[in-house]
């Protein structure tokens, strides 16, 4: 699920997100599932379908137990999927007295999909940090500048004159929205999953309510109806989301690009890449990163609708597409959020005239 398009590590820096790809990184994704599998051992105490001194010994096993993530590799490429293997790893290491407070009643996707989520719940808290940190960078620009006068363009041609703060305007008003558009967004996105092997809670007891209240609570999620195994929609609208800000981001990077450009100096970045051949150039590399990351996610969006598509109570196919295309997208984000915060501090000045 974490796997990178992004391999070259002179690329990673450009249009990966370090930051994030550890909070997706093998390690935390296992830590990832054990909690929700040792959560899981304790709700099953708390309804009574467990002693309580069992399920706190295998929570506290299963926390505390570390995967061989070689084996692991191997088992899923039987699988198609790491939690057969990781269950099994389990059950070898855990006395057998343990066995009844674990993963039984659960399927791989209740499991893996909350892994996720609170995976998703960090890189939301980064995402918007970072993004509020745009905001306030473009207002700092925007009072400095805003007054400033320059050749309003359309079609790519000179039109009426405007002043900096009737740009700016453009490229700040879509960020506050977003803002919101996440916070509107974390009560469908952030639920638990479960469901049992169709869905239907069958194999939990007649207490999967219970079982997913009490996950819920431990886990800071929350508890869905009913499972979500085959309604990706809140993960496809997080990935238009993605889309959506990188998209705005893109439209900054694209002006900047434009602005900066040999002729009359409407933009004067302090720093920019170097050219092998040509000594005098700068090239705003944040900029053009900016434009490609959010062509990238764009296309990317595409494909990840095409993982509404579940045949009946679940499907390997569009599960597994999720999984390649949703942390692209993140990375991706991260990476331009990143370039907008250094392209905007690296503006010396925009405007042909001062008001």
């Amino acid at each position: 699920m974490t796997g990178t398009v992004f391999g070259s590590p002179w690329l990673q820096g450009l249009l990966s997100d370090a930051e994030i790809a550890a909070r997706l990184g093998p390690d935390a994704q296992m830590h990832d599932m054990l909690r929700v599998e040792a959560a899981y051992a304790r709700a099953k105490a708390a309804v009574g379908q467990v002693p309580e001194e069992i399920a706190g010994d295998a929570a506290k096993a299963i926390l505390a137990f570390t995967p061989d993530l070689n084996l692991l590799a191997a088992t899923a490429l039987r699988d198609g999927m790491p939690v057969p293997g990781l269950v099994a790893q389990l059950r070898a290491a855990l006395p057998e007295a343990l066995h009844g407070a674990v993963h039984g009643g659960l399927t791989s996707q209740d499991v893996m999909d909350t892994a996720l989520v609170l995976a998703l719940r960090d890189v939301c808290d980064l995402l918007e940090a970072r993004l509020g940190a745009v905001i306030t960078a473009l207002k700092g620009l925007s009072e400095r500048f805003g007054a400033a006068q320059m050749m309003g363009m359309t079609r790519m041609q000179p039109a009426l004159p405007i002043t900096v703060g009737d740009r700016l305007r453009g490229w700040q008003g879509p960020l506050p929205r977003h803002l919101g558009r996440l916070t509107e967004l974390r009560p469908r996105l952030l639920r638990l999953q479960l469901g049992g092997p169709v869905g239907t809670g069958s194999t939990l007891g007649g207490q999967r309510d219970a079982i997913a209240a009490h996950m819920a609570a431990a886990l800071d999620l929350a508890a869905p109806d009913s499972a979500w195994h085959v309604e990706r929609d809140a993960l496809v609208e997080f990935g238009g989301w993605l889309a959506m800000l990188t998209g705005s981001l893109g439209k900054v990077g694209q002006d900047v690009a434009l602005m900066a450009q040999s002729g009359p100096q409407v933009l004067r970045l302090a720093s920019g890449g170097a050219s092998s051949a040509m000594a005098h150039k700068t090239n705003p590399i944040d900029a053009e990163m900016l434009v490609t990351l959010a062509r990238f996610n764009a296309a990317q969006l595409t494909g990840l609708t095409g993982t509404l598509l579940h045949e009946q109570e679940r499907s390997g196919a569009a599960w597994t597409l999720e999984w390649m295309l949703l942390p692209q997208m993140m990375l991706a984000t991260g990476a331009a959020l990143s370039a907008a915060g250094r392209m905007v501090s690296a503006i010396e000045s925009i405007g042909t005239t001062r008001a």
